[in-house]
Formats: C-alpha cells, structure tokens, sequence
C-alpha cells in the first residue's frame, strides 16, 4: 500500500513569502500544500494531524521576532522545529488597473511588510492609512474582489504581482532595508529530533519563575556558564497577569551536545515548566566557536573524573592520611 503523501500548511494564500519558505523543504514540491489564514490556525492544523507540518515566520531582520508564532507556539499542545528557512524579502505597491498612488487612500498588507515599507509610504503616500492583512497575498488578493474591497492598494511580493493579471506594480522595491531577511520555522508534533550538523540551533522557551532581582540572570547563566551563545532573546507577557513574562531563546548548539544538554537541564532545575521548542539545523550553516573546556570531550572527561571521586578510585593526598604535603 502506498504511503500518504506528506501534507503541509502555510501562512497563505499562495505566493506569500512562507509559501517560498516552504518550497526551500526537500519535497515540498510533491506534497500537498494547504494554506492557512494565520499562524494559529497553521499550527492547529499540525495538533489535530491534519497536516504532518507548517511553514510559519517566527523573525525578520528589521522587525525582530513575530509576536502571533512566538505566542502561538509558546502554549497549548507541545510542537517541535525541525528546520528554519531564509528568504530575503522584497515588496511591490500594487492596485488595480486605472489607480495612481495619487489616488490612494488606504493600503492593506501584513502588519510586518507595513513596518517594513513605513519610511517609503511617509514620503510617498503621507497621508495613506493602513489597513491590517492576514499576509501580504492575501492583502492583495482581496484587491480582485470587486465587492467589499475597503482599500485601494496593497503591498505584497513580487511573484504575487506577476502571477495575477488583475493588478498593477505602482512602485517596486518600496523596503525601507533593501537587505531585509526572514526568518521561516517549519512546526511538527514531538519526535525524533533532527541529528547534529555541526551548526545548529536549540530553541526554548523559559518562563520567569518569580519577579525579582536576578531571576533573569540566572537564566541567562545557564548558558553563559556552559560557553553557549544566545542568538535571539525575547520577552512575551504570558498573559495571565501584569508581569508575568516568558522568555523565547534561540541558543547554537543541538540538544545533543553536551553543553546544551547541561544548559538545558539548568533551565529545568531553576524553571521546570521551561519548553522545549526543537534542535535543528541553522540554515546559514554557521558553526559556533566552542571553547576546549566547554566540548563534548571536557564535559565527558569532567564526569568521568566525579565518578572516579564518588567510586573512592582517586586517591588521596597524603596529607588527608596524617602525612605532610612535604615530605
């Protein structure tokens, strides 16, 4: 009997930017390709099995981290990351034929391509309000619905603008950083984790376990005592009460190795209801420097020797036996 064939979903519709971010996946191309209208519903789609995984932004380079994956991922039932995508990001002003930015009143996109694109609609369109949009497609697709449309451009990529006859690119490259990147996770249930690369990524997330001086020092110590570097640290409210906050860390390194596991465990001594998210592999493939005294090799080695000491099989000076240290 056949297999299934794997099933994805996506930040849709078709032609957003994490539908790119999808077809960077090995086979992505072959599997059936869902779209989602949000970030919740996505993962949902994985909880209930619907889909075996989705394609979800979780940071951009000028933004910082996306709020709706960070919260969404952070509660609720346990998911993994097993791989993170890249894509520069690039953004086009389109309308419907007849439209001049002169005309324009109201532009609708994703809340992340408007901050995005805030320098260049200030100097070109000063007096354009903002319309929120589940993505940056589907802002633009709800320009060809000729009934209900309450704006008259959008902001969108540009593979959306060239596979839709219906609209108009008014103005190309409109990024305020033309070299803007994305950041992409693709969520499923627990399993296997992905194996070691050499350059990887762990990803956790560690509830503040009380409000007050030090707390957030101690969860930064886990790691900077074990020689692992953080890439991203963001608080969230956890939304139970004013101050309550967790925190979404990316560390280098895979569960794997033992620094990260001795890092982890840390974490789960001082904040047991810490999460983990996932290790896997860094798309930009950059391996951290790992100190000698922080391999895998120094931490075998330093157990080795604590099990010695508890086994009686180190000996002892002669001074512990009444001798001089002298003589």
């Amino acid at each position: 009997m056949p297999a299934s064939p794997v099933t994805y979903t996506f930040l849709g519709p078709k032609g957003t930017f994490t539908e790119a971010a999808l077809m960077q996946v090995p086979g992505a191309a072959d599997a059936v390709r869902i779209p989602s209208s949000n970030v919740n519903t996505a993962l949902d789609k994985v909880r209930d099995g619907s889909a075996d995984a989705a394609m979800v932004p979780i940071e951009n380079s000028v933004e910082g981290g996306v709020t709706a994956t960070l919260d969404a991922i952070a509660s609720g039932q346990e998911l993994r990351i097993i791989r993170e995508a890249l894509v520069p990001i690039s953004f086009v002003l389109v309308a419907r034929p007849g439209v001049r930015i002169s005309d324009i009143r109201r532009v609708s996109t994703h809340g992340h391509a408007w901050a995005q694109c805030r320098l260049w609609v200030e100097a070109n369109m000063p007096d354009a309000e903002y319309v929120p949009g589940s993505s940056t497609a589907a802002a633009a697709m709800g320009l060809l619905d000729e009934e209900g449309v309450h704006y008259e451009a959008a902001i969108c990529a540009p593979i959306v603008a060239s596979e839709q006859p219906g609209l108009n690119v008014l103005a190309e490259n409109i990024g305020d950083n033309p070299g803007a990147v994305t950041r992409f996770v693709l969520v499923s249930r627990p399993g296997v984790l992905p194996d070691r690369t050499g350059a990887d990524k762990t990803t956790v997330v560690v509830p503040l376990p009380e409000d007050r001086p030090g707390a957030l020092m101690e969860i930064l110590d886990q790691f900077a005592s074990r020689g692992v570097n953080l890439s991203r640290i963001e608080s969230r409210p956890t939304g139970q009460y004013l101050g309550h906050y967790f925190f979404s860390i990316d560390a280098d390194g895979h569960a794997a190795d033992a620094r990260m596991a001795d890092a982890l465990a840390g974490l789960h001594r001082i904040s047991p209801a810490t999460r983990f998210l996932g290790s896997y592999g860094r798309a930009d493939a950059q391996s951290p420097e790992v100190a000698p005294y922080n391999s895998d090799e120094a931490f075998q080695a330093a157990h080795a020797w604590v099990r010695e000491i508890l086994a009686g099989a180190v000996a002892a000076p002669e001074h512990a036996h009444g001798g001089s240290p002298t003589a």
